[in-house]
């Protein structure tokens, strides 16, 4: 019965909407009706700035990760994976928005991942930063870092369990990113800007360019010079 207990706490952690309720709390925005629709990290930082999208991002992550060392700390490994596979499922269809489409689960599976396997984890999230600072595709760099999660998680010697996890939850998200995936073939995917234009050079960029007839106003005149002051200098 702990065990059950410990599952259904997974994905009530799992469906805590931070993705909707942050934005809605701060900026008041509905992110279901703003950029992809999604409530996941990346489509909050991209409607409504870094800072919120980055503190989704950990919110999402603490739930897989809460969940799962909950299942390792008062069960096993196993119920520690079922309660990071319950808070996936919560993410994706979370019951406080009535099991409507909710995130991704990159975010929340680097949670589960980072309880059952660390250091595979910490290397798979310098994949997903360095993929992104060099192609700014959040949705390239969730995919080549989940793909790898596997891999690291049997360099550093997880157990079977842990692996297949890696595994089935990288389907998961490629499955999940079925669009991403289309857009990126057809060149039409969204990529992030990360510099911030100034005021001035995009009020520059943006100005009409100057007629002729102003130029001309815009120039000094000459005035002819005073034949009266002339004889006076003489």
């Amino acid at each position: 019965m702990r065990d059950v207990l410990l599952i259904l706490s997974g994905y009530l952690l799992g469906s805590l909407p931070w993705g909707y309720w942050l934005p809605r709390v701060v900026t008041g925005a509905n992110i279901r009706t703003v950029g992809s629709g999604n409530t996941g990290a990346a489509n909050v930082w991209r409607t409504q700035g870094f800072k919120l999208g980055l503190a989704v991002a950990l919110l999402d992550v603490a739930k897989g990760l809460v969940a799962t060392l909950l299942g390792l700390w008062l069960g096993s490994e196993l119920v520690g994976l079922l309660a990071g596979i319950a808070a996936l499922v919560g993410h994706w269809r979370p019951l406080f928005m009535g099991f409507a489409r909710g995130g991704k689960i990159v975010a929340t599976t680097g949670g589960v991942a980072l309880a059952l396997a660390p250091l595979a984890t910490l290397a798979v999230a310098v994949v997903w930063i360095s993929t992104f600072l060099v192609t700014r595709y959040t949705s390239v760099a969730s995919l080549l870092s989940t793909a790898a999660l596997p891999l690291f998680a049997l360099l550093f010697g997880a157990s079977w369990l842990v692996v297949a996890f890696t595994a089935g939850a990288a389907v998961a998200i490629f499955a999940l990113h079925r669009a991403n995936i289309a857009r990126l073939l057809n060149g039409t995917e969204n990529r992030f800007e990360l510099r911030r234009r100034t005021k001035g050079a995009s009020s520059s960029r943006g100005a009409p360019p100057a007629s002729p007839s102003s130029e001309r106003a815009a120039r000094p005149r000459l005035r002819a010079p005073d034949p009266a002051a002339r004889r006076t200098r003489e």
